[in-house]
């Protein structure tokens, strides 16, 4: 009999599948002694070059799916491997000290691992340790004959079952395999799930006992439209599914003819729907899905995805490229946003209680001027070659913005005193994710270009609620009557001192949120890419004076999350 389960609905689509659970196995061992040294050298020999064969075709998909600098991981892994020190080690200990392989990896591989962790004058070395911990992980699985999950190396249609998933677990799936993944923990805004929705998988995320109710194997159906779980379906269940999937696949194909038309209202007015991106690879899926914009370019993965700060010349050539593949289309591009859960191996930060309310983003860019004048050199410089728009994140204060404005200008003069062309048609502005910077909006919105709002942090400072926290996960709550307050005002302010305002957050996208936006009178929606279609076709439906009452209603009269998304399912014909 089948069984149902609930989650949240993270990227659209549906999957019908076996279950790959990528969960960690257990490779807990006895300390044996042995009587034939000879044997249990032979035994770790194979594991040796079974792990090595397997980090080959994981190295080989990374590259394909991740590229070559990405990759370098693995070929680290494998030096490892073939380390003669590190072997051989671990072969005189079986052999002097008469122990099962597992004891002798074990055992020489906490001694490596204390070494290079002691090594805190040099974080190259350092970082090695990590490198040793994930290989004795692998020859050891080889050595109790357990099963490793990888997901670079999943090579048949499955639904991927985790307790969580990395962004570079998620980074890892190929989508011709992979046909949906669920969770036990997460929300709609987790790095996982937003990566599923670039990558189009069906994600459903915080569905809670999934890695123990779901065994390996079990056919499974992931519901991303509505984030049901169905283990063991009826052959009734599967086939009510393969038609809904159908049904939706066909939408889709609906969509699609809007790929060239505005985003327009059924009553005319026209609104600029853009994309999120992390990287100048995301573009294709930006001009494949019709986007009018960039409405965030998240410039940390410059820095994140290097091993070393990026240089002014590399950080040029990446903004060039997303500008000259946007032309004559506005680009938002957000200075460096590090800290919080994004950090920097070569750059250490401090330890802090809550490091999502400390050292981060704007504060780290004044307080770090050589990182920050070299991000902003390298934009300016690019802004001759499209749209430009930079945005600072974090802002919590007026005097924040000026100094950063200030020290933009004074780039900006030194530049076009060497000569270097800049365009004389750069806006500047913040993201508005502060609950303080919302509230005081009417005086930013005189001193600055635009706003651009956050929906993932706002909610979470304005709820005082970890998004990553499952046991608060409730009270990310974007339509609460509170959140929709600072909206709101937010929106008016820009309006009253002619600026614009746009959403960068996960919210731009929801098909609850975007009648209410237009109801404010949201000027720009930026989303994931493949978002894009099915919000313009939303928007081709509602009706833009309409909407002003409903978002006024939610605003003054509903007092709760539910209320106001009831009210917008029934009044927009989503039920």
């Amino acid at each position: 009999m089948s069984k149902h389960l609930k989650g949240i609905a993270a990227s659209d689509g549906i999957a019908v599948a076996p279950a790959y659970l990528l969960v960690e196995p257990d490779l807990s061992f006895d300390k044996k002694k042995i009587s034939d040294p000879d044997a249990e050298v032979s035994r770790l020999q194979d594991a040796l070059d079974k792990s090595t064969a397997e980090l080959k075709i994981i190295r080989d998909k990374a590259k394909e799916t991740l590229g070559a600098d990405e990759a370098q991981v693995f070929e680290a892994h494998m030096m490892i491997l073939a380390d003669p020190d590190f072997i051989g080690t671990i072969k005189s200990k079986i052999k002097d000290d008469q122990v099962n392989a597992e004891a002798a990896l074990s055992a020489v591989s906490d001694q490596f691992i204390k070494t290079f962790e002691a090594m805190t004058d040099n974080k190259y070395m350092q970082e090695r340790a990590a490198d040793v911990r994930d290989v004795t992980k692998r020859v050891l699985s080889h050595l109790l004959n357990v099963t490793l999950p990888n997901p670079a190396l999943i090579d048949h249609e499955v639904v991927v079952v985790a307790h969580d998933l990395a962004p570079s677990d998620t980074a890892q799936l190929n989508k011709k395999y992979v046909k949906a993944f669920v969770t036990d923990i997460g929300g709609r805004t987790a790095h996982s799930a937003i990566m599923a929705r670039s990558l189009e998988i069906p994600a459903i995320v915080g569905a809670e006992s999934v890695t123990t109710d779901i065994k390996d194997g079990q056919t499974v159906i992931a519901d991303g439209l509505t984030g049901d779980i169905v283990i063991d379906p009826s052959d009734d269940e599967v086939a009510k599914y393969h038609e809904a999937a159908d049904k939706f696949a066909a939408q889709k194909v609906e969509w699609e003819k809007l790929k060239s038309q505005p985003s327009v209202t059924a009553d005319g007015h026209h609104y600029t729907v853009g994309a999120n991106i992390g990287t100048p690879k995301d573009m294709a899926a930006v001009n494949a899905n019709g986007a009018e914009a960039v409405g965030l370019y998240r410039t940390e993965f410059l820095y994140m995805d290097s091993d070393e700060m990026p240089t002014e010349d590399a950080q040029f050539e990446a903004y060039k490229t997303v500008l000259q593949d946007m032309p004559n289309k506005p680009v938002v591009v957000r200075t460096m946003d590090i800290g919080g859960d994004k950090h920097l191996p070569y750059m250490p930060l401090p330890q802090e209680m809550n490091p999502f309310l400390g050292y981060r983003a704007i504060r780290i860019s004044l307080d770090r001027q050589d990182i920050f004048r070299t991000q902003l050199r390298a934009l300016l410089r690019a802004s001759a070659y499209g749209k430009l728009r930079i945005m600072f994140p974090m802002v919590a204060t007026l005097d924040e913005f000026r100094k950063a404005k200030k020290i933009f200008l004074e780039e900006k003069k030194k530049l076009e005193d060497a000569g270097t062309k800049v365009s004389e048609d750069i806006q500047t502005g913040i993201m508005i994710e502060i609950p303080a910077a919302a509230v005081l909006a009417d005086q930013f919105a005189k001193e600055v270009d635009f706003f651009s709002i956050g929906t993932n942090d706002l909610i979470q400072y304005s709820m005082a609620a970890d998004r990553g926290n499952e046991h608060v996960s409730y009270l990310y709550q974007p339509y609460n009557p509170s959140i929709l307050r600072l909206v709101k005002h937010t929106i008016e302010s820009a309006h009253k001192e002619g600026k614009w305002a746009g959403m960068c957050g996960e919210a731009a996208g929801d098909p609850i949120m975007v009648p209410l936006l237009l109801g404010m009178g949201l000027d720009e929606y930026s989303m994931s890419a493949t978002s894009i279609l099915k919000v313009r076709s939303l928007m081709k439906r509602l009706s833009t004076e309409d909407m002003k009452k409903l978002a006024d209603k939610a605003v003054n009269e509903m007092t709760s999350n539910e209320e106001v998304a009831e009210m917008v399912k029934k009044a927009t014909g989503q039920e």
